[in-house]
């Protein structure tokens, strides 16, 4: 059986950093924070030592989550949306406040050298519970940034998203609120339960059927960026006036890859799922989509696989029975062989399999270990991944 490479494969790497992050120094206002990350990356002049021409068509036109306090070469802290929001929601002057006063620090890094593939950042993200990564050189300098937004927009194995389903991976306590909501109160709803978006419904009652919640738009954290650049008053504008409507829906059974197409396409980070006529609700966003490079998840994949190989290598030994061959011998003689490759087949993908588990629960057990002995873990369940497409590609 021929196993698709695209379906164990990981993204191109070099593509998901952002080599030219909007970069701040410590002293500015956090008023102009907000503008420069409320513009597109082609407008705005803030953007350190960067040429337009020079930047891929996935960031041109394309808002930035987060910006990097530098002193000179020195990374001091990193500021994102989701901080913009809990100022917002804890009512801060954002005239008064220079950045440094309400950075992150100190900020989560991961060497180049060890971006070897897509494990390394998917654990720091879950890790740490964050969704932007610096990316420095051996000498300690900024490199980039990599986020789930950025990894997601160079993911490539199309067949490992088609075989998933939307309701996989969604998130299901979905936070919403009326139309008639203050946006004000929709970013302390953000904060505090630290999700990026709130989906704004109606309540509907059908005969003999569940109260339903109609989506009927969303507010993000993006968008409380932009509220805050426009200078709305937070307290008396309701979320009709400014929610994205109307909302492209999703249902549990759509694959997860016409779910990423979907969010390429109308360049969007999250959407929606809806179903049994909106009594339930649903959210997948970028970190959903990116879960299924979960080490665990591979892990599950080729338990798949290994069901499906000895399936088809069965049916395989069935059809050859059922051949009417002159020779009755050379047939035996082919179920044997047969009989012999599948239980070489078995036992080489039980012994990998075998082994990854091992790893992961090795890493399960001791978060702690340093990113650099995560990365050789990660490294040699990948290598053991990929043993597996090539044990396949030669047998045929």
């Amino acid at each position: 059986m021929q196993i698709d490479d695209s379906l164990i494969g990981v993204p191109s790497l070099e593509d998901a950093i952002d080599r030219h992050p909007l970069v701040v120094s410590p002293d500015t206002p956090l008023t102009d924070v907000v503008a420069l990350m409320s513009q597109t990356r082609g407008n705005s002049c803030f953007v350190w030592g960067v040429d337009a021409k020079s930047r891929t068509n996935s960031q041109r036109g394309a808002r930035s989550s987060c910006v990097l306090v530098m002193q000179r070469t020195e990374l001091l802290g990193i500021f994102t949306e989701r901080d913009i929001v809990k100022l917002t929601a804890a009512g801060a002057d954002f005239a008064t406040v220079k950045i440094a006063e309400v950075m992150v620090h100190p900020v989560i890094t991961l060497s180049e050298e060890s971006f070897q593939d897509i494990f390394a950042p998917l654990f720091l993200f879950r890790r740490y519970r964050i969704r932007h990564l610096a990316i420095v050189n051996e000498y300690k300098q900024m490199v980039g940034t990599v986020s789930p937004e950025s990894i997601r927009q160079v993911l490539r194995p199309s067949n490992l998203l088609k075989m998933r389903r939307v309701s996989d991976v969604m998130t299901t306590e979905v936070i919403h609120g009326p139309p008639t909501a203050s946006v004000i109160s929709l970013a302390q709803m953000m904060a505090t339960h630290r999700v990026s978006c709130i989906v704004i419904v109606k309540k509907e009652t059908f005969e003999d059927v569940l109260p339903a919640f109609k989506p009927v738009g969303i507010v993000t954290e993006r968008d409380i960026v932009q509220y805050q650049a426009l200078g709305l008053n937070l307290h008396e504008t309701e979320a009709k006036v400014v929610m994205s409507t109307p909302l492209f829906l999703l249902e549990p059974n759509d694959s997860l890859w016409f779910a990423h197409q979907e969010m390429q396409r109308r360049h969007l980070q999250r959407l929606v799922v809806s179903w049994d006529w909106g009594a339930k609700l649903g959210i997948v966003t970028q970190s959903s989509l990116l879960r299924i490079f979960d080490p665990l998840e591979i892990y599950g994949v080729l338990e798949t696989l290994q069901q499906t190989i000895v399936q088809l290598e069965n049916e395989k030994a069935e059809y050859l029975r059922e051949q009417n061959v002159a020779d009755k011998v050379s047939v035996e003689k082919d179920a044997s062989q047969l009989k012999l490759e599948d239980a070489m087949v078995s036992e080489n993908l039980d012994t990998l399999v075998s082994r990854i588990k091992n790893r992961i629960e090795h890493l399960l057990d001791n978060p702690d270990l340093s990113v650099d002995i995560q990365q050789i873990y990660l490294n040699s369940a990948l290598k053991d991944i990929q043993e597996v497409a090539l044990q396949n590609r030669n047998k045929n």
